[in-house]
């Protein structure tokens, strides 16, 4: 059936009233309008003898619906797949991103230190130097 089903697409579902001869209570009823479904696809179209417009057909309708309904579930079953996939992908980021953080702390953490213990060696450098006296010899 596949791409025929979506001839439904084009149909407009109506809120209507039988006439008093046909229900003689009105109720109210969800249904087609038998004409404007023959305009969508007229093979959906029950005729009476004289090839007039009489009815749909209903049963026909329904096996539409199922195959659009299951394209539709196969459809939210792969993007239910792909969703758990991405999730995945996502924690396992998460979970380098975090490992890198900690590296990055323990990195500076050493550089601090290092910068620490190069300005304790400058400072004694310069300490050394103030000390240093140049002698002249004449």
């Amino acid at each position: 059936m596949d791409k025929a089903s979506e001839a439904l697409y084009g149909l407009k579902p109506v809120i209507f009233h039988y006439t008093k001869e046909i229900d003689p209570t009105q109720t109210l009823d969800f249904g087609l309008i038998a004409e404007e479904v023959a305009e969508v696809n007229p093979e959906l179209a029950v005729r009476d003898r004289e090839g007039k417009i009489s009815n749909y057909r209903r049963d026909a309708i329904n096996a539409m619906l199922l195959n659009e309904f299951l394209k539709g579930h196969r459809k939210v079953e792969a993007q239910q797949s792909k969703i758990e996939s991405q999730e995945a992908t996502i924690a396992q980021l998460k979970s380098a991103v975090a490992q890198q953080q900690k590296v990055m702390e323990i990195l500076t953490a050493q550089i601090k230190e290092q910068t620490a213990q190069i300005q304790k060696v400058s400072n004694q450098i310069d300490f050394t130097a103030d000390r240093t006296q140049i002698v002249s010899t004449p």
